[in-house]
């Protein structure tokens, strides 16, 4: 099982003087970034498309040691009216990725709203069809779709569920990892549950440290289907402060635990 950790996004000036060097020029930082982790989530193309000049670049900058999973734009998971043409837009953006043999599964994160209805259930199958033979790795918010029918469909499909890591509220889906193709999909958001629903800011949702308590169940559940597995991405978004910098490292220590503690057959 090829293990990919890293973060959602990179480019945040909070992380100056914390991971990237005080006197480190922007433009470098995704330089610096590659000589830590193997992966990244690119968020920017949630909100708008890159061209394909802008991902050609992000390989250049990181040497080609970095592996991008690229989220789908919000008109796909959020308005829900992307047409013909955004599709082919973001396709042919990810070219350079591909090319390069960088490019992860496209995120697909729908909102909290979008629950298991007949009519959201067909939306989804279109949004599959749309992104037939590319890895599609979705995280569905609402706990409806966390059943078992869904994902006997996402297995029958060939789509990855996202195994996300929210505040134990209701109407949330637990945490604990699920697996529906030979690829994991990890995404620690964090478990601020006094600011999930109304955060002030954006990183006051996300402003959460993770314990290696409560990080050590996924490194050994990944451990435990690994043999089953080709690749497992873990994503952490708890950015403010450095933090999931921190949750990192923890994370990918406790997979080396977990080897060592493999008893011999």
């Amino acid at each position: 099982m090829r293990l990919y950790l890293g973060s959602g996004g990179f480019s945040y000036p909070y992380w100056k003087g914390v991971f990237y060097p005080p006197q480190l020029k922007p433009r470098d930082y995704l330089w610096h970034y590659a000589r830590h982790y193997s992966a990244v989530e690119v968020n920017s193309s949630f909100y708008h498309v890159p061209s394909a000049k802008t991902f050609a670049g992000m390989v250049e900058r990181s040497g080609g040691r970095v592996v991008f999973a690229v989220k789908a734009h919000r008109s796909i998971t959020h308005s829900r009216d992307a047409d013909e043409r955004l599709y082919e837009r973001l396709f042919a953006a990810v070219e350079p990725l591909a090319a390069a043999g960088v490019l992860g599964p496209f995120v697909a994160q729908f909102p909290y709203s979008f629950r298991r209805t007949p009519q959201n259930r067909r939306y989804l199958q279109e949004v599959s069809r749309r992104f037939q033979g590319r890895t599609l790795a979705v995280e569905l918010r609402h706990d409806s779709w966390a059943v078992e029918p869904v994902w006997r469909a996402f297995r029958e499909s060939g789509l990855i569920w996202v195994s996300a890591d929210y505040p134990p509220l209701a109407g949330l889906p637990q945490s604990g990892l699920v697996t529906t193709a030979g690829v994991a999909y990890l995404r620690f958001m964090g478990r601020n549950a006094a600011s999930w629903w109304q955060p002030e800011t954006r990183e006051d949702r996300y402003d959460y440290l993770y314990s290696e308590a409560e990080l050590a169940p996924f490194a050994r559940a990944l451990k435990e289907k690994a043999a089953g597995l080709s690749a497992a991405w873990v994503i952490f978004h708890n950015t403010p402060g450095g933090k999931a910098l921190v949750n990192l490292r923890q994370f990918a220590a406790l997979m080396v635990d977990a080897e060592r503690e493999e008893p011999l057959s």
